[in-house]
């Protein structure tokens, strides 16, 4: 296992300093020119549809689900355990600083994840049986209606399905068992053994059963968490100045917290900022349009909107509270981590890790049962709404390759995964879910910018036409 991490590190090294750094903030930049700004310009149309006429009790859909569902899907595929471990890890080796980072793809990846919305809708297919199947395979299709489409749609498939539907739902049942493990001494193996059976009760229902479970739990826990959130931040209310302000320093010399020279250091502030951004909110890597194709409205342009008010969740108010309430307790004052460098070795030293941060930062004010508990709770809706998120992704694709007839194996596979997850080197799991999810990111962006006529349209005409009345000019 060892010589197997230091190899997938390797080629994560190069993934996530140089490529995804250059595909996921050039492209959200030229999306965000391309649309005028759509996450600026739309953002309230956005915030009006997904709250406007907000409901716990969406039912079932003929041909697919509610707006609402789509997006709560596409939440708890996103809110997961980035929000809070992916935050606490990017913190502790990129510094405070990665939060910038984090906050400026979000921002330029609620452009793209707008078009991925869009796409998603305008090539979404409708199967006899009245199902959905959409996403970036069937986008990537029509960008590219060759054998090149067919080998990056391919791709594509086999990445998603290993990254979320097997190597994914390993990294959410990890983290759970982890937490659990800390706030309760219930052994690993056990909560990965209960997660597995309840998933494969939802797996068997589809997507339907997907989207009722996720349309009730995501507004619950997200709600829950962030409430949590603010007692903290009430109690260090001295420190948030503070905060903010070690964010927007180290985001650009973030020496004196991680070491190094200025220009590792700030390398590493970016990378991890880029890499669990990503990880987090999704946006550019392909696998919150499978939900957004499944969403009932007139226009690409309504699910397109809807689909940035999740990358503004998910990042600006979940990963933003997990980032405050670390900040301020483990950082400032009297933080354990206040004026350490944050070495491998004085986090050995000290009993830190990317697992427990959160839960130690929550337990300074809540007291460390209490905060431990807290958070293990609630990590674990957290990741348990992203495994049947993601399971339903993989599904999609599945389906794309091999067929219905695939199905129940992937489902068999993909519950042994999340047993698995509970019992393997968390540093592993996390490194080869990272690789499989920015291998996801290159088909995905290149069919994107092939396709950007068809956003930019759907941009400027805000839904007032159908992409399929709309003359292209290329």
């Amino acid at each position: 296992m060892d010589a197997i991490l230091k190899i997938v590190q390797t080629v994560n090294m190069y993934l996530s300093d140089y490529i995804l750094i250059l595909m996921l903030i050039g492209c959200g930049l030229y999306f965000s020119i391309r649309t005028r700004f759509v996450q600026v310009r739309c953002f309230k149309e956005g915030w009006r549809k997904v709250f406007g006429n907000f409901s716990l009790h969406g039912g079932k859909h003929e041909g697919g689900m509610s707006s609402f569902q789509a997006l709560a899907t596409a939440i708890a595929a996103q809110v997961g355990t980035g929000n809070i471990v992916g935050a606490s890890g990017a913190i502790l080796v990129g510094g405070p600083g990665a939060i910038f980072w984090m906050w400026i793809i979000a921002f330029f990846g609620m452009s793209t994840i707008y078009a991925e919305a869009v796409l998603a809708q305008e090539t979404r297919k409708v199967n006899a049986d009245g199902t959905v199947a959409g996403g970036p395979v069937y986008y990537i299709k029509r960008a590219f209606n060759n054998g090149f489409g067919k080998f990056l749609a391919g791709f594509f498939a086999v990445a998603i399905i290993l990254a979320l539907g097997f190597m994914g739902a390993m990294v959410q049942s990890n983290s759970i068992g982890e937490s659990c493990s800390n706030a309760f001494g219930i052994p690993t193996w056990i909560m990965g053994a209960i997660i597995a059976v309840i998933c494969a009760l939802i797996f068997i229902g589809g997507a339907h059963r997907v989207a009722a479970v996720a349309e009730k739990i995501v507004p619950i826990m997200a709600l829950l968490y962030v409430l949590g959130g603010f007692v903290v931040l009430i109690c260090r209310i001295q420190y948030i100045p503070e905060t903010f302000g070690m964010i927007f320093k180290y985001a650009f010399n973030p020496t004196a917290v991680i070491g190094g020279s200025i220009g590792f250091a700030i390398k590493q502030a970016i990378s991890q900022g880029v890499k669990r951004g990503l990880f987090s909110n999704e946006a550019g890597m392909g696998s919150t349009p499978h939900a957004h194709a499944q969403a009932k409205v007139k226009t690409p342009h309504e699910q397109g909107v809807v689909a940035m008010i999740g990358v503004f969740i998910d990042t600006f108010v979940v990963l933003t509270m997990t980032a405050l309430v670390v900040i301020s307790t483990l950082y400032t004052g009297d933080g354990v981590l206040s004026g350490v460098m944050t070495t491998a070795e004085n986090l050995d030293a000290l009993g830190v890790a990317k697992t427990n941060l959160a839960q130690l930062a929550f337990g300074s004010v809540f007291g460390e049962g209490l905060g431990g508990a807290f958070v293990a709770i609630c990590l674990l809706f957290f990741a348990f709404t992203t495994i049947i998120g993601w399971n339903l992704f993989g599904r999609i694709n599945i389906e794309y390759l091999f067929g219905k007839k695939a199905v129940l194996p992937y489902s068999i596979i993909a519950i042994v995964f999340i047993f698995l997850g509970s019992l393997l080197s968390n540093d592993l799991v996390w490194e080869l879910t990272d690789m499989f999810n920015q291998l996801m990111v290159i088909p995905n962006v290149i069919a994107l910018l092939a396709l950007s006529g068809l956003v930019a349209a759907s941009a400027k005409n805000k839904g007032n036409q159908t992409l399929e009345n709309i003359n292209i000019k290329k």
